[in-house]
């Protein structure tokens, strides 16, 4: 733990940044949970029977990964210690979710490259990145 424990300007960037990245994740989890006009219109007929096809379990693993994202976010800008396993267990369930789309279904044929391969790899880079993050924070005794 070094002298200093304050955070330096890019600690608050990056947890500024998240948040509204783990807030958007929260926006579209809500989105399709109540499966809102403004969601569906932006699928095609066989992207939707995709997603209308995902199981419960499914739904509720998604939740896990962005209310932990922004749970930890949340108590990465209060400081707190806690958000380090908050991001371990987003992480967690980013992977299981993203794991079961590649593997259980179609899904990089129907949502195409971009969206079926290259953003699900941008989500899982993230979600590392914040845990690793986090836990050097913790390490540099900017969180207590």
């Amino acid at each position: 733990m070094t002298a200093n424990n304050k955070p330096n300007r890019w600690f608050w960037i990056i947890a500024v940044v998240a948040f509204i990245w783990n807030a958007m994740g929260v926006m579209r989890y809500l989105m399709q949970a109540y499966d809102t006009e403004s969601f569906r219109d932006q699928f095609n007929s066989e992207q939707l029977a995709l997603i209308d096809s995902i199981p419960a379990w499914g739904t509720g693993v998604f939740a896990v990964a962005v209310f932990g994202g922004l749970l930890g976010c949340l108590l990465l800008l209060l400081r707190k210690k806690f958000a380090r396993m908050l991001f371990g267990l987003s992480l967690l369930a980013v992977l299981v979710q993203i794991i079961y789309t590649w593997l259980a279904t179609d899904s990089i044929e129907i949502f195409g490259k971009v969206d079926g391969i290259v953003m699900p790899m941008i989500v899982i880079v993230i979600a590392i990145f914040l845990y690793y993050y986090s836990k050097g924070a913790a390490q540099k005794g900017w969180l207590k």
